[in-house]
């Protein structure tokens, strides 16, 4: 009897607390944006704009008429456009009368060569994030050089737009 009466008991209570419906938790969660930076441009840049940004960029002035029309023919005439374009930039940094910043001006300030390099290529400042990849990119790659990272900044999709 007492075995009966256990194994009632025993039933009685699992049954009992398996009937409990469990709680359920709301959590308010307020809505939130995410976008990039920068990131609301649109406006693809032609050809005649990119190859004479990307040298006033680069040289301080404006892109001779007949050097313009010789990379517009190049660049119309390529298959892959990212790929002449990264040759274009390429070219220029090659050249010995870029004006690039010498590799003091990066180990000397880091930052303000970060911010000066958002605000020629980009037109914008760069975010924290931003700031702390390159001086932490520029800190750990002691052999980088100004012009590798005028090269990465220029060849990349924000600079292509506007």
């Amino acid at each position: 009897m007492k075995i009966i009466l256990k194994i009632f008991i025993s039933i009685f209570l699992i049954s009992a607390f398996a009937c409990i419906k469990e709680k359920k938790y709301q959590y308010d969660v307020n809505p939130v944006s995410v976008g990039q930076q920068g990131g609301e441009k649109n406006n693809r840049k032609s050809t005649t704009e990119f190859i004479s940004i990307a040298y006033a960029d680069l040289f301080g002035t404006n892109i001779p008429q007949s050097k313009l029309v010789n990379l517009s023919v190049a660049y119309s005439s390529f298959g892959d456009l990212k790929v002449i374009e990264e040759r274009i930039i390429k070219n220029f940094l090659n050249d010995s009368n870029v004006v690039v910043p010498p590799l003091p001006s990066i180990n000397g300030d880091t930052a303000l060569f970060i911010v000066n390099s958002y605000k020629k290529f980009y037109n914008r400042e760069p975010n924290e994030f931003e700031k702390h990849y390159w001086k932490e990119f520029i800190r750990t790659h002691f052999t980088i050089t100004p012009a590798t990272i005028y090269y990465a900044m220029m060849t990349s999709d924000e600079y292509r737009f506007y």
